[in-house]
């Protein structure tokens, strides 16, 4: 795209590609190793070496992985949403269009403006932690702010990525990495995305131990772009269950994609209890019980839900996606309150300034937002819901368990019992989350190539 020239050769992804798949076509042994994360789209992940697991991938909680036989609904390639792979669907940059309706983008969504909240605290985070790195780790984690390793994000745990890995650096280096995440993000922002790193170790813990991705340290960082207060650049972090991509021009930031997730969702690490995505649930919650009956049928498309909904994961940045459910033009002024409130839980995982600027863009197409829902509607109940408009895409789906209560007799209150997958009995005890800038935001693609048309 306009010139850059990826520095990552195309025959490593492929490289890339043909380890996820091999690990698939390994058979029972090798689909076994998956953890904790979705089985609905392309495929395995490939990680750095050490456990007994092929590639360091963990080997199931008691109960094991998949059961004998078992492969992810969508096969090497296959379509969904969670993303195994990405694999075979990942999109190249070049090719990016991001999630439409009906594959047709709408044009003149976004801008280049001045939103006047500064980026310097973010840059300043940036490039300190950069500088604190040796040649070799800075070398391995820089890429062309278009680069194709923006869309090479999964959430799954033994994905092979690329990158500095936190555990890999000393202390003081991570403390860096987290002085970052903390200009970037809210408090709220950074908070869960350290629990979730916790939980990931909890599981790791709960697995038995010696798996170097089940841990706090398996966490990476890519830098797309030089850190800047006027040229375009970017970072991203990422690991099991989480992937933060964090675009910055000027003093505009798009924090899209955005997945964060865990399994379990509340245990108790060194000591600590930790209940993550409560505050999800409940806004989900709040907004459907406000709605009337009328508005309910027209929400919920069915009390049933599968082990796994999510539609705009991983490898899915080109996702079609229809419009489903009510749309919010007539709601009450108190339900259209309960929406904000909704979609302010998930922007406001970025730093407040950048949030209140992307609730006014949520705000202005706020008529042409949809609300949907599949699943049960008590507190306790495992469901799925979607919030939807030109410019914001949010999608809540509480899974089956796949590594965390697979044994009945092992499973902890709410754990529920049972093999996961899209065929499992979901739970609360395993949820993601996303959410994406649709018509092309994702990644800032569109205010890129807004400024490379215009400034250059």
């Amino acid at each position: 795209m306009h010139g850059h020239r990826p520095r990552t050769p195309e025959a490593d992804r492929s490289r890339r590609w043909l380890m996820n798949k091999a690990l698939l076509a390994g058979g029972v042994a090798a689909v076994a190793t998956m953890t904790g994360c979705s089985s609905d789209a392309s495929d395995t992940a490939t990680a750095s070496s050490s456990s007994g697991a092929p590639n360091g991938a963990h080997s199931g909680g008691p109960g094991g992985g998949m059961p004998t036989g078992a492969m992810p609904s969508g096969g090497p390639g296959g379509g969904g949403g969670n993303g195994m792979g990405p694999g075979q669907s990942e999109v190249k940059y070049a090719d990016f269009k991001g999630v439409s309706t009906d594959g047709t983008i709408t044009d003149g969504l976004y801008s280049i403006h001045s939103t006047d909240v500064s980026t310097d605290g973010i840059v300043k985070a940036a490039q300190a932690f950069l500088d604190g790195l040796t040649a070799k780790e800075r070398k391995s984690c820089t890429f062309d702010v278009d680069n194709d390793e923006w869309l090479a994000w999964s959430n799954v745990d033994g994905y092979q990525r690329k990158g500095v890995r936190m555990g890999d650096i000393t202390a003081t280096k991570r403390n860096l990495g987290y002085a970052l995440l903390g200009a970037a993000l809210s408090a709220d922002g950074l908070t869960q995305t350290r629990n979730i790193m916790k939980l990931n170790a909890f599981l790791g813990d709960y697995s038995g131990g010696n798996r170097e991705t089940l841990t706090e340290g398996a966490y990476f960082f890519t830098f797309m772009g030089t850190p800047s207060t006027t040229e375009p650049w970017g970072f991203q972090y990422e690991g099991h269950h989480v992937a933060i991509n964090y675009f910055v021009l000027g003093d505009q930031v798009v924090m899209a994609p955005t997945f964060m997730g865990s399994e379990p969702t509340s245990a108790t690490y060194k000591g600590e209890k930790i209940t993550l995505f409560k505050t999800e649930t409940k806004a989900g919650l709040t907004l459907l019980r406000s709605l009337t009956a009328a508005q309910r049928a027209k929400v919920i498309s069915s009390t049933k839900k599968s082990g796994d909904d999510m539609k705009a994961g991983a490898g899915q940045d080109n996702a079609k996606l229809a419009y489903q459910g009510l749309v919010a033009k007539d709601f009450t002024s108190a339900q259209r309150q309960h929406l904000l409130d909704l979609v302010r839980v998930y922007v406001g995982n970025m730093n407040d300034g950048h949030a209140e600027v992307k609730m006014s863009e949520v705000e202005d197409h706020l008529d042409a937002t949809y609300f949907y829902w599949m699943g049960e509607t008590k507190d306790s109940s495992a469901f799925y819901y979607r919030v939807h408009s030109p410019v914001v895409l949010i999608e809540y789906d509480a899974q089956s368990p796949l590594a965390y209560g697979t044994k009945t007799s092992n499973a902890s209150p709410g754990a529920g019992g049972g093999m996961g997958g899209p065929n499992g009995t979901p739970t609360q005890q395993h949820i993601h989350t996303i959410i994406r800038t649709p018509n092309g935001g994702d990644y800032g693609v569109d205010l890129l190539k807004l400024h490379l048309d215009n400034d250059h």
